[in-house]
């Protein structure tokens, strides 16, 4: 077999062992390690959904008005639906929506970025099993999506987006599919949160530095001081430690330190996929600093990004941006390894209807017919799934075909990165002379003729390369998906064995 067909599965068995790669995974990189002093973090969101751009504009809500939050039934771990209040004021974000999760009900979210330069990625992060089956049924509070989205909409620090979850949690409790974990970031300081399953509201989060280097697959903490309810960078549930000494889980007398993810996750921590990524962004660290487009790339490697990832993102989170509307995320339409990262800013209020809701993986969707309300959007054509085209022609033969396409695409966004500083100095010219409204079109105008120049590209290289894969390879060949020992099945990737 060619490609990915002789590689099902080794990425994600390389990163999580006999774990399921549909988890998500995030990337933290401190100011002091990167080249121009900004904060990196990146990642994508692994679901097998649809997903597609929003921008999500601030909203002013009624007094006493309330928000839906949790999961049904359907979920691995039953749960209901309860009403928490909503505040007044909600911020602008940029995300990537989905709507694949049993039981949680969709638009979900793993985070993305708003107008106050929080950052955030969501990521798996198991519970040990005995904790898991404390769970109550039904389960209430809400869960991993609505608490990103509600950070999102709340939040104006990193350390505020914990507050927010940890005090949510506290409150109204946690609805889980069995353990989670964010990351949250700022020009400043990133932020880890691990929340756990069983209902018990243990949360525990760790504040990550400028000198760091996080990457989250799963998520983890390891060591937790004692004291951490009295330290400024660290914050958690008032019983994460004490819940542990009463279930014999850990033995204060035993003089072994508290490891988070040894007492209640599954006693993971970074696997071998995981250090090599690691290691190669402390190496560009030591070599003048982590650049964005160190940073894009990592995204985008083979080892990490494959059929499994719905989008990559990259939030570049300058110590000083040119005006508050300026704050910038770099947007993948699905799995980078073969889509262009596009440049959105905060500033932005438009998303092309190509890289808007489409069918395609869309959950529920095949069952009714085309609304017509819906129906012009659904006519465009959708950039998930052009881009996945071009994945599986790819990935099927991706030592023939990938360096060309990596070129291609690294091409693309250097000349994005290289006109930014312009783009942004005309967009804040506007703002100075008091037409706001003039530089949000000067930021939709590029953000939306990079995204028709990506379709352009995309189209160009699916072209090429699927008449060449046919002449040189002929048709792919068939594979039994059930006979993969996973619920999801195999995952088209694009690593050279």
């Amino acid at each position: 077999m060619r490609g990915a067909c002789a590689a099902l599965g080794v990425a994600a068995a390389l990163l999580t062992g006999a774990m399921p790669a549909l988890a998500s995974y995030g990337i933290y990189v401190g100011r002091d390690l990167t080249a121009d002093g900004s904060v990196l973090l990146g990642g994508t969101g692994e679901e097998v959904s649809s997903h597609w751009l929003e921008i999500v504009p601030a909203q002013e809500h009624p007094a006493g008005a309330t928000v839906a939050v949790g999961v049904d039934e359907r979920a691995n771990y039953p749960g209901e639906f309860i009403e928490i209040p909503q505040v007044r004021r909600t911020a602008k974000y940029i995300t990537m929506n989905y709507t694949d999760y049993e039981g949680f009900p969709p638009p979900l979210t793993n985070g993305g970025l708003n107008e106050h330069g929080v950052a955030a990625r969501d990521i798996w992060a198991p519970s040990r099993p005995e904790l898991a089956a404390m769970t109550p049924d039904p389960q209430r509070g809400p869960n991993y999506s609505d608490l990103s989205r509600l950070a999102m909409e709340r939040a104006r620090s990193a350390r505020e987006a914990v507050e927010v979850i940890g005090a949510l949690m506290d409150e109204y409790g946690y609805s889980t599919y069995g353990g989670n974990s964010h990351l949250f970031a700022d020009a400043k300081e990133g932020w880890v949160v691990l929340n756990f399953a069983g209902g018990q509201g243990l949360w525990i989060a760790e504040r990550l530095g400028p000198d760091e280097v996080r990457m989250s697959y799963p998520g983890y903490i390891h060591e937790v001081p004692l004291d951490f309810r009295e330290r400024d960078d660290w914050m958690g549930s008032e019983n994460f430690i004490s819940f542990a000494v009463e279930q014999g889980w850990w033995d204060p007398d035993s003089g072994e330190p508290f490891d988070a993810n040894a007492v209640y996750g599954n006693g993971e921590g970074r696997s071998e996929g995981v250090r090599i990524i690691e290691a190669r962004l402390r190496e560009f660290a030591r070599a003048g600093g982590v650049t964005l487009r160190q940073m894009l790339d990592t995204v985008r490697d083979p080892l990490i990004s494959s059929d499994a990832a719905g989008y990559g993102q990259v939030a570049h989170l300058r110590q000083q941006d040119p005006h508050p509307e300026l704050k910038m995320l770099w947007v993948a339409p699905t799995g980078s390894v073969t889509a262009p990262f596009v440049p959105y800013w905060i500033a932005g209020t438009e998303v092309l209807p190509e890289f808007g809701k489409h069918r395609y993986l869309t959950k529920g969707q095949a069952s009714t017919f085309v609304r017509p309300g819906f129906a012009v959007q659904e006519a465009s054509r959708f950039a998930g799934r052009l881009f996945k085209r071009l994945m599986y022609y790819t990935c099927d033969a991706p030592a023939r075909f990938l360096p060309e396409v990596t070129e291609a695409l690294t091409a693309f966004e250097d000349r994005s990165i290289a006109a930014a500083p312009a783009i942004e100095a005309r967009a804040l010219a506007l703002y100075e002379a008091g037409e706001p409204g003039l530089a949000r079109a000067v930021i939709d105008d590029y953000s939306s003729s990079r995204a028709r120049a990506a379709l352009a590209l995309g189209d160009a290289l699916l072209g090429s390369i699927e008449a060449r894969h046919r002449l040189l390879l002929g048709g792919g060949e068939a594979v039994v998906m059930d006979e993969i020992g996973t619920r999801y099945g195999p995952y088209v990737n694009c690593r050279v064995d």
